[in-house]
């Protein structure tokens, strides 16, 4: 099997069966960044599509010369074409509603909600953001009362990356369950947003 650079190298000359083989080679890791995104009133394709975007661009402007992996390339790429296009998103539309919310670093799920630090992207001042921080920490309080336990138990797994299979598995309960918990808990989440 061909390195990615060695891929790269083969897009270079025009290979598409190459680009191919690199694009599905990265789908899934494009899928993963993507769930740690939220954005109210998009969708998950939306996030993963601006994410492959990101690949795309990635592979055709990667070089050996920038001393770093393609891997690591690529990662900064994705992350970097989502949260653009969530911030654009965000200007677009000029409503509090439209937020856009980084569900990242969820490493551990405690009393407080800490695997979920909610970080709005906006261009505010350090005293807005302290106002900001003291409403998130309310607002992780009405999520979590709002969440039963399974769905909390689903929403850390789903961060974490898992898939609706091995969710079920873990949980001991139906794929179906899963998918409808996850459609609660989005509905939730939209809801406690705009309460908010």
């Amino acid at each position: 099997m061909n390195t990615d650079e060695e891929l790269i190298k083969q897009i270079s000359t025009g290979d598409e069966q190459a680009e191919n083989e690199l694009l599905t080679r990265y789908k899934d890791l494009v899928v993963k960044i993507s769930r740690g995104y939220f954005l109210v009133g998009g969708d998950i394709e939306d996030i993963i599509q601006e994410g492959m975007i990101g690949l795309y661009k990635a592979i055709k402007n990667y070089s050996d010369q920038k001393n770093a992996s393609f891997k690591t390339f690529a990662i900064i790429c994705i992350k970097h074409q989502i949260q653009t296009a969530i911030k654009k998103a965000n200007t677009n539309k000029n409503s509090p509603l439209s937020n856009a919310v980084s569900l990242q670093s969820y490493d551990t799920l405690n009393e407080n909600m800490d695997f979920l630090p909610i970080e709005l992207v906006l261009d505010i001042t350090p005293a807005e953001k302290v106002i900001h921080r003291e409403n998130l920490a309310d607002l992780k309080q009405k999520i979590k009362s709002s969440l039963s336990e399974l769905e909390l138990k689903v929403l850390k797994l789903y961060l974490q990356g898992y898939s609706y299979k091995e969710i079920s598995q873990t949980l001991n309960v139906t794929s179906k369950s899963i998918d409808n918990s996850l459609t609660r808990i989005k509905t939730k989440l939209r809801e406690k947003l705009q309460q908010h």
